[in-house]
């Protein structure tokens, strides 16, 4: 009987598995998770669960009992220490060996560190990327405590709104021009900057950090124009890297992610990978997509893939980010875009649509689910309604969709 197995235990390896056996396969299945608890909902970890708006049960993608009824062995709390791709066989954290017919690596992505040089390894600097990590930092969120939150990116906005809700002091430090500056348009930088600011966060644009200071536990921060800052504690949101040191322990090729065709496959015939850790093809480029959308949509595919269904991957990309009482919906890339127009909703909502010349590429939406919906089907369909007319506050934008 064949077996199938899946390393990385997030929300890619959790589809991948549950698609396996919707499609019918009836062989062997391991989902092998290096943390303790079975897969679960990453974006919450930041927002409801550290708010305390949610169980840790809440979390979980799937109960433990759907996995003994569905005949899949999870092995949680155990690492992939060497992939023999010629032998099609896994050594493991206990010292046992696996042997394989097709390998999926869903192994996602690392949060970037501080060097130990500059006072990354003190005590009280923390980053956001998973439970053990959130559990950690969770009893610094005290009412009146000082937070300098490094970077500008969704992760460290989405830990200052809940640190400010929490009733702290919030500092976040931006390197770049402005927040969100690799991500969207200068207007989505405004909209959210006047957010913050709103809730009483100091947002510091164009300014780094040169060192954290302490002896064993950080105490302060000196920032790159020469300010320092005393602080109880630290949050770094610097990015992530997609987690592939397996991969290139298995001899498979790797360039900013675990490269893979159109199907999922990689340079090894019988591996295969899906979410953050993995590249794709996007309108002619290579990237990855680091978000939960694509870790379902192209971990559906590979498991099709895998029982030989030789399906393409198309993206259609998604993100979302919830700060304070706002919803922020983004669909499409907004890569190579030119010029973006602003469409104003009711109560302060807001909408912002990116071209590439007459093509719409991209929409940001604040708590404007009806327009979000519109602009992410207008993508999909390929149409691009002139600026004008999305813009005009008479347009119906559902007719949009027709013709």
């Amino acid at each position: 009987m064949a077996h199938f197995v899946v390393v990385g235990g997030g929300q890619a390896g959790a589809t991948l598995v549950a698609k396996l056996r919707s499609e019918g396969f009836d062989g062997d299945i391991t989902l092998i998770g290096a943390e303790p608890v079975p897969p679960y909902q990453r974006p919450p970890l930041s927002k409801a669960y550290l708010l305390g708006e949610m169980e840790l049960e809440r979390l979980y993608l799937r109960p433990l009992d759907w996995y003994l009824d569905n005949n899949i062995t999870l092995r949680l709390n155990t690492r992939v220490v060497d992939i023999d791709a010629a032998a099609r066989k896994l050594t493991l954290s206990d010292g046992s060996e696996m042997s394989y017919d097709e390998l999926a690596l869903t192994t996602g992505s690392h949060p970037r560190t501080l060097p130990a040089a500059i006072g990354g390894t003190l005590d009280g600097v923390y980053t956001v990327r998973d439970l053990q990590d959130v559990d950690a930092m969770e009893p610094e969120f005290a009412e009146g405590r000082r937070v300098l939150i490094i970077g500008g990116g969704y992760i460290g906005l989405e830990a200052a709104a809940v640190a400010s809700k929490k009733g702290l002091k919030v500092t976040l430090v931006e390197m770049a021009d402005r927040i969100l500056q690799r991500v969207a348009a200068k207007e989505t930088s405004d909209y959210v900057r006047e957010m913050h600011r709103a809730h009483g966060v100091d947002i510091r644009e164009g300014v780094g950090l040169e060192r954290l200071n302490g002896d064993t536990r950080v105490t302060s921060a000196g920032l790159t124009d020469g300010s320092t800052l005393d602080v109880d504690f630290v949050i770094v949101g610097v990015g992530i890297m997609p987690a592939t040191a397996l991969a290139e322990a298995a001899g498979v090729k790797v360039e900013n992610g675990i490269v893979t065709d159109e199907q999922g496959r990689t340079t090894d015939p019988h591996i295969w990978a899906a979410g953050d850790c993995a590249t794709l093809t996007f309108k002619g480029q290579v990237i990855r997509l680091e978000s939960v959308g694509n870790a379902i949509d192209q971990a559906d595919i590979v498991a099709q893939n895998m029982l030989g269904k030789g399906v393409a991957y198309v993206p259609k990309p998604w993100f979302w980010s919830d700060q304070y009482d706002c919803k922020l919906q983004i669909a499409g890339l907004n890569i190579g875009y030119d010029a973006v127009h602003v469409k104003a909703g009711a109560d302060g909502a807001q909408s912002h649509w990116y071209y590439a010349g007459d093509q719409l590429i991209a929409v940001d939406a604040m708590n404007d689910p009806r327009n979000y919906m519109v602009g992410k089907r207008l993508i999909e369909m390929g149409k691009s309604p002139a600026p004008e007319v999305i813009c005009d506050p008479d347009t119906d934008m559902k007719a949009l969709l027709k013709g």
